[in-house]
């Protein structure tokens, strides 16, 4: 599994002027007329790929985590897991959605990742100032009323981070499907110092 890790040497006007003149991956136009338009945040993108595959070297890595962990994060993109975590390519497998939250799809994954790929240990991570915490199940109605469909996937809302962390271990360490659940732990990031706060589960 590959991971993105954003430079932190580039500043704000760095990231301004490469995106300054930019559109959107869905602002490109479609049709035999359109070609392929340069320019996208996609397109930049796969221009990194390009360079950085020019000088890859395969490291033989197997798809089984050096470290034998798997982390549950949320998604929002202040959040450098290998970086904060001290991690390097092929250290862990790497779980995000939006909140962090342990749905289906994560316990999916955890079960994929602990049968089939040998990890053992969970690190459940959510964060300061999520997203989530603005939002509502109402989220869902409002969706409805503009698509005509409700989504079947609820928001995972929550107003407490401490507690949806807790509820996350809990989700952990009952589901069936996985095999090692005694070394389960839960942090919250603090966006503004960068430090895991852990959090008791009782």
């Amino acid at each position: 599994m590959a991971f993105f890790v954003p430079s932190h040497s580039r500043t704000i006007s760095d990231v301004t002027s490469n995106v300054m003149g930019m559109t959107t991956s869905a602002s490109v136009p479609t049709g035999p007329e359109s070609a392929i338009v340069r320019g996208t945040v996609t397109d930049r993108l796969v221009e990194a790929n390009e360079r950085y595959a020019s000088e890859f070297t395969d490291p033989g890595m197997d798809a089984r985590p050096v470290l034998h962990v798997a982390v549950v994060a949320c998604m929002d993109a202040r959040l450098d897991l290998h970086a904060a975590l001290g991690l390097e390519l092929g250290d862990c497998h790497t779980i995000r959605n939006a909140g962090g939250v342990v749905t289906d799809d994560v316990i999916r994954s955890l079960t994929i990742s602990q049968r089939k790929l040998g990890t053992r240990s969970i690190v459940l991570i959510h964060h300061t100032g999520c997203g989530l915490e603005s939002l509502t199940e109402d989220f869902r109605t409002e969706l409805e009323l503009e698509v005509g469909q409700r989504p079947a996937w609820a928001v995972e809302s929550f107003r407490d981070v401490d507690q949806d962390v807790r509820q996350s271990m809990q989700r952990v360490r009952t589901s069936p499907f996985l095999e090692h659940t005694d070394d389960v732990r839960g942090f919250v990031f603090d966006v503004t110092t960068g430090l895991l706060r852990e959090i008791d589960p009782a």
